[in-house]
């Protein structure tokens, strides 16, 4: 159960020459924190090359407002590309999570490339294949895990995100994940309120300190032993 690609991402996998080449296709585009990348639904008419900062990938439930969220992507990733494959409108919106910086790619001049490039077609159609496996693994965690059980997997997750490049866990840290509820309710794919109800045990155990928009992990292991499949009797 991961929201991030464990994959080489595409740029970084690209050689030098391809990579330089791939970037001088688009424009370069800042996008501000919560900005629309893209949105579900709309014509896939450009590739997005994420240079720096996160975004979140998600899709609409038909529940008002709530949002189910799919995957992160960073740095290197590419977002959109599968316009390229069948032309379809955009299955999912991305927004940016912090400050992104990109290279927007026209889908024609994308395609072109691919094509001229076989190595990059082929990188392309690894990324796919990951994302696919990845989100067969969300979909059998939905139906396996129990609410408390995904919680756990996304706070790890999120933490080890929040960590500064280049700095490695120590003992004692308590890591911080700057989420509200209401966001972690979309990355597990439950409502607040089972969220929130989640949040009570591992309070209880010693495993989070929570705060206005802000959970401090204390207790690693509590989180990685749910976020294994196993319950634990708080």
């Amino acid at each position: 159960m991961a929201l991030t690609d464990r994959t080489q991402p595409f740029l970084h996998a690209l050689a030098p020459p391809l990579r330089a080449d791939l970037l001088s296709l688009g424009a370069e585009r800042s996008f501000a924190p919560g900005e629309h990348l893209m949105r579900e639904s709309e014509p896939g008419r450009t590739v997005v090359v994420l240079l720096d900062g996160w975004s979140a990938v998600s899709i609409s439930t038909g529940r008002s407002s709530y949002r189910l969220l799919l995957a992160l992507r960073g740095p290197g990733e590419l977002v959109g590309e599968m316009a390229m494959a069948d032309g379809s409108p955009r299955s999912a919106t991305v927004t940016a999570l912090g400050a992104v910086r990109a290279v927007v790619v026209g889908i024609g001049s994308f395609r072109r490339f691919v094509s001229v490039h076989p190595e990059a077609g082929g990188l392309v159609m690894a990324q796919l294949a990951s994302r696919l496996r990845g989100a067969d693994e969300e979909r059998r965690s939905l139906v396996s895990l129990t609410v408390l059980q995904r919680l756990a997997a996304r706070l790890l997750e999120f933490a080890e995100l929040s960590l500064p490049e280049g700095r490695g866990r120590e003992a004692g840290d308590a890591l911080p994940v700057d989420l509200a509820q209401h966001d972690l309710a979309d990355a597990v794919g439950a409502t607040r309120e089972a969220v929130a109800k989640a949040l009570r045990p591992l309070r209880d155990a010693g495993a989070v300190r929570t705060r206005p928009r802000r959970i401090e992990i204390l207790d690693r292991t509590v989180l990685e032993v749910l976020a294994a499949g196993a319950s634990l009797d708080f």
